[in-house]
């Protein structure tokens, strides 16, 4: 898994309450038969991305960092961003971040990258389906 797949999923996974599939009931007896002792399986099917809600990232990352022990700014730095969602935040790993979302700057400043990251992230999660308040798209 990629790390922006990985960080989607924990986001998304963690802000969405209700089960990605939703069953059906078990089918009835055909009229005249008998009810068979043990009932089929329920079948699931998945949901279509369409027809769930869009996650409300910063009331997800809001709700982690209350429960963290640690004071992390998730609003403005990758690196918080990253241990609030129990991710490796090293300078390897975003490098290997900037380089799948495609950074084209020098990632030996990492301040620069780092500020790139923050913005490429939260706006990728806003493509991706989730609810980004404007103010951190910028």
């Amino acid at each position: 898994m990629s790390l922006f797949q990985n960080i989607m999923s924990k986001i998304f996974g963690a802000g969405n309450s209700s089960p990605q599939t939703s069953t059906t009931a078990a089918i009835p007896p055909i009229s005249g038969t008998t009810q068979p002792a043990v009932k089929p399986p329920l079948e699931t099917v998945p949901q279509s991305p369409a027809a769930a809600a869009p996650v409300d990232v910063a009331a997800v990352l809001d709700g982690m960092a209350v429960k963290n022990s640690e004071k992390l700014d998730w609003k403005k730095s990758i690196v918080d961003l990253m241990k609030l969602l129990d991710m490796d935040s090293s300078l390897s790993a975003r490098k290997e971040l900037a380089t799948e979302l495609n950074y084209s700057g020098d990632k030996g400043d990492s301040a620069s990258m780092n500020i790139w990251l923050h913005k490429q992230v939260l706006k990728k999660l806003s493509e991706n389906g989730g609810k980004v308040p404007a103010d951190l798209l910028d």
